[in-house]
């Protein structure tokens, strides 16, 4: 095989894999999950106690609304523990929470500072619910929220069951927002279909809730609503994707913010799968092997495949074809870059913005990938603003 034929093999395998990523994969699993029936959880089952724990740090601003949110849930009040591990904040927070202790909520201090995996481990460690929901300081649920996650557990298959995070919509929202927003309705749309065929992807840190029994301690370093769904479905448990069950939370400000958070997600995600190997043998659970491989790592190496099929389109810049490809792919990231320094708010500026918040998110998986492989999983690595 000439050094030729090498290059347009890497092209269209690599182009394959992200047309497969972005449009393949969507169709496919909807095909498939139109096919798959999800089985209905019981409506009417005795109230299961619960233990939610709110992960907090300097949080002064929105713990207090966030406590009142949680009195305010539907669900019984002597079957519902509210626990606020505070990761020695010192704002206020913990004073705050103090004035909620007659209402039932209890304050678990962390110190020192350790980060909100080890405050998990602490607050698991002392919760009484049978049922654990992790939640953020910053998300707010809606009044049913908790009942509709708990249902779910009346199939002892089910070990996980994660929430519909949505984000404020404002009149005047960020780019970064505006860009997450439509970002963040194609991973729900997907979730609702992957947790219909198989099993959800992950956990998401603001609404998710799991049987108590089926947490294992963690390092600091892991991300523990991504490593410890995978922990249950190595343990032959399900995992249920719940629309119905509500919480907002803002947006990051800026896309600075967005990216670092991106980094440190992918960067732990990956070593996530480190620690149970089991979940990527095919033989396993078949259907979950494929829809984490295509929701999740092979996103995370699409810019090596962005990478790849530019260089390979450069190599045979000679051929017409490969020449319009390049020169396709360069305008794309001329339009990225655009939206990068110029973000007017018309249409036509969201087709820039569209292509910055693109790039942005692939720079993010490539050096979180970087990262994971270097064993740094603190996303530091500073961002273009």
């Amino acid at each position: 095989m000439g050094l030729e034929n090498i290059f347009e093999f890497v092209f269209w395998v690599c182009a394959g894999l992200l047309f497969y990523v972005y449009f393949g994969y969507p169709v496919l699993l909807t095909l498939l999950a139109r096919f798959s029936g999800a089985p209905k959880p019981e409506s009417d089952l005795p109230a299961l106690p619960v233990t939610l724990l709110i992960s907090a740090f300097n949080e002064s601003q929105v713990i207090g609304a966030k406590l009142e949110n949680a009195l305010a849930l539907e669900y019984p009040r002597d079957r519902l523990e509210i626990m606020v591990i505070s990761d020695a904040s010192d704002d206020g927070t913990d004073e705050i929470v103090g004035q909620f202790s007659a209402k039932g909520v209890h304050l678990l201090r962390q110190e020192p500072r350790m980060g909100k995996t080890a405050g998990l481990n602490l607050g698991v460690s002392q919760a009484r619910g049978q049922i654990l929901v992790f939640s953020d300081a910053n998300a707010m649920y809606q009044p049913d929220a908790l009942r509709r996650l708990v249902r779910h557990f009346s199939n002892p298959k089910v070990g996980y069951v994660v929430g519909n995070a949505r984000y404020y919509e404002k009149g005047t929202e960020s780019s970064s927002a505006q860009s997450e927003g439509l970002y963040w309705k194609l991973e729900t749309y997907l979730k609702k279909k992957e947790s219909i065929f198989g099993s959800v992807v992950g956990g998401d840190g603001a609404i998710y809730a799991i049987r108590r029994e089926l947490f294992s301690p963690l390092l600091p370093t892991d991300i523990n609503d991504f490593l410890n769904p995978l922990q249950i479905i190595a343990r032959g448990f399900t995992g249920v994707f719940e629309p119905a069950a509500i919480c907002y939370e803002e947006a990051a400000e800026n896309f600075s913010q967005e990216y670092r958070r991106k980094v440190r997600i992918i960067s732990r995600s990956l070593n996530a799968l480190r620690r149970v190997p089991e979940v990527l043998n095919p033989k396993r659970n078949t259907r979950h092997w494929f829809l984490l491989v295509s929701h999740k790592v092979l996103r995370w190496f699409a810019p090596f495949f962005l990478i790849l099929c530019f260089t390979a389109s450069l190599a045979l810049w000679p051929s017409p074809f490969y020449r319009i490809a390049a020169l396709l792919q360069a305008g794309f990231y001329l339009l990225a870059l655009i939206g990068w320094k110029w973000r007017p708010g018309n249409k036509i500026g969201r087709l820039f913005l569209l292509a910055f918040y693109f790039c942005l998110v692939n720079l993010a998986s490539f050096v979180g990938c970087v990262k994971c492989f270097r064993g740094d999983l603190s996303g530091k690595w500073a961002p273009p603003r």
